[in-house]
């Protein structure tokens, strides 16, 4: 480890993302070994190290800020961490398209409904879209909240949950694996819906 990593941590952490990208070549040869071997054989042809590599490196350049420095080892253990919840994510989703329930989609990709049922899935548990907001000014909030997000996030949203594309269509768009499909669209709910709370769309009234 050099002796710049404090150094390079905290440039990171204030912005720096050239910085940052020296961090992560660093240790992405100590991640890739850490993940290697944890795909099932039943996904290798839809999912492989490359894929949770790069959207675990996206994460990072959007999630520095919340890290929290300890000893040499917290880095590459968080951005493990990340890894692991892509991969865990991508199974699962990977999982369900094999049996998708009848509910899998939104709905008319073509009218307001798709928009609506996304922020009904968007919210979960018990918040909901707030009574107080308007449809088109909940629908303007959206698009602009999708505005915000990484252009793969947002094309993963619109394509999958506005459109109705497959998986695999936009696996062929982003020349990536369905796998990486899967990991980008549960990355892209976790910020969109940050986005939208800061926008106060969802109330728990």
């Amino acid at each position: 480890m050099s002796d710049n990593t404090p150094e390079l941590l905290l440039a990171s952490m204030n912005g720096d993302s050239v910085a940052l990208s020296s961090l992560l070549e660093r240790h992405a040869v100590e991640l890739r070994r850490r993940m290697a071997g944890r795909i099932s054989p039943v996904w290798q042809n839809v999912l492989d190290v490359d894929d949770i590599l790069q959207v675990t490196f996206m994460e990072a350049f959007l999630r520095i800020g919340q890290f929290v420095p300890g000893k040499d080892s917290s880095f590459v253990a968080w951005l493990t961490r990340i890894a692991e919840n892509n991969l865990k994510d991508a199974v699962k989703e990977l999982s369900r398209v094999k049996r998708p329930p009848p509910d899998r989609r939104v709905g008319d990709a073509a009218g307001n409904d798709s928009f609506a049922s996304f922020l009904d899935q968007l919210a979960q548990t018990s918040a909901t879209p707030s009574r107080v907001v308007r449809w088109q000014e909940a629908r303007g909030v959206l698009e602009q909240a999708l505005g915000r997000l990484p252009s793969d996030y947002e094309t993963v949203i619109r394509g999958y949950d506005l459109e109705q594309k497959t998986a695999a269509e936009l696996a062929a768009q982003l020349q990536r694996s369905e796998g990486a499909v899967f990991m980008l669209r549960a990355r892209a709910h976790d910020r969109l819906r940050d986005l939208l709370n800061e926008q106060q769309l969802f109330s728990d009234h």
